[in-house]
């Protein structure tokens, strides 16, 4: 497993909403909250050689409500 982690830029007056749906689903390791007011940041894992974006959009992306509370969904591993 290797971490991978996804920031989420939430419309205005989403985040916590989007923060707890996420929460919820135990689905994220870790959240934090970024320098921009409606900015989250996940930490994920991975399986090693699975297609990353599959996994936001299986994982992340299709969790309810999410989808409609995001403005940009971006990720970047390291």
């Amino acid at each position: 497993m290797k971490p991978i982690f996804v920031q989420l830029q939430c419309a205005p007056g989403k985040t916590y909403e989007v923060a707890d749906a996420i929460y919820q689903t135990e689905r994220a390791s870790e959240l934090y909250s970024t320098s921009g007011d409606y900015d989250l940041l996940l930490k994920v894992y991975v399986e090693e050689g699975q297609d990353i974006g599959k996994f936001i959009n299986d994982n992340i992306a299709n969790i309810p409500g999410i989808v409609r509370s995001l403005t940009t969904l971006t990720f970047k591993a390291f």
